[in-house]
């Protein structure tokens, strides 16, 4: 008994001894400032910086190969941060987030068919172009919400991805997967948008979607500088989207919306519905 513990106690020894001597010979130095770096950044791990991980993006910028101003859910305290590390002065960068350019939900949108098929945007896109009528329509399936590493997006009960300007780190991982590109990066500052996103005749777009662009014109009437107007779609022109929400009360689709007073309906975010007289005697 004794010979055995004495023969198990000797291998221990033996054993560690050889991995101490294994985990110095083939021990990896990491760089002070790539280890300074890693702890500066957030560790959301989202890829925006276009690294898999945080510490990829670290090793980036300690060896000068990238930028550090890429980290977009650190904002600008990262950046200052990293600048700090690095010696260098900060850049200033504008925060973008993500919006949907979308309303058309399962109630407002016209379907070409019933889907049912995999929950996923990109499957249900594979299947005829997707089962919304309107080619340029959130699909509804929520790709977008299960990809946000930031719980972001939520899925309205009638099937429409809507984000949270305040929860949005501007990571862009759900614009990467929508198959529609529906999904656009925006200046944070900006809270009016044109929420469409089909270039089709209005004539087409009235077919289609009760709340859609139809290229009218009034907006960019009532706001000149806030408004451009491309292939029948409106948009914000963001450098002067100051006065977007001038023109919201005059687009006939109701299509503008202004995430300051309110999120698209459905939406947790939406102010709550006014109740009218009748409801109240009722």
């Amino acid at each position: 008994m004794l010979i055995a513990i004495l023969c198990l106690g000797g291998i221990g020894l033996v054993a560690s001894a050889t991995l101490g001597l294994a985990s110095k010979k083939f021990a990896v130095e990491v760089n002070p400032r790539e280890a300074a770096i890693l702890d500066a950044l957030p560790g959301a791990n989202c890829g925006a910086c276009g690294e898999p991980g945080c510490s990829g993006y670290a090793k980036g910028v300690a060896e000068g190969r990238l930028a550090p101003t890429l980290c977009t859910p650190g904002g600008s305290s990262t950046i200052q941060a990293l600048a700090d590390i690095l010696g260098i002065e900060a850049v200033a960068t504008t925060p973008q987030v993500a919006v949907v350019l979308c309303q058309g939900d399962n109630e407002k949108a016209t379907s070409k068919y019933h889907y049912l098929g995999l929950t996923d945007c990109n499957a249900a896109q594979k299947l005829a172009d997707g089962p919304k009528t309107c080619p340029s329509g959130c699909l509804g399936l929520g790709s977008c919400a299960v990809t946000c590493p930031f719980d972001a997006i939520e899925m309205t009960p009638q099937g429409l991805a809507v984000i949270n300007h305040d929860k949005c780190t501007g990571c862009e991982k759900c614009v990467s997967i929508c198959p529609r590109n529906v999904i656009k990066m925006v200046p944070k500052e900006a809270t009016t948008h044109v929420l469409c996103n089909s270039h089709d005749k209005g004539a087409a777009v009235r077919k289609y979607c009760q709340i859609g662009c139809i290229g009218c014109n009034i907006c960019k009437k009532t706001a000149p500088e806030a408004y451009l107007i491309e292939n029948f779609l409106a948009r914000v022109d963001y450098e002067h989207h100051q006065d977007a929400a001038q023109a919201i009360e005059k687009c006939p689709m109701k299509c503008i919306r202004d995430f300051s007073t309110g999120y698209p309906e459905g939406s947790k975010l939406a102010p709550p519905k006014a109740v009218s007289q009748k409801d109240t005697a009722a």
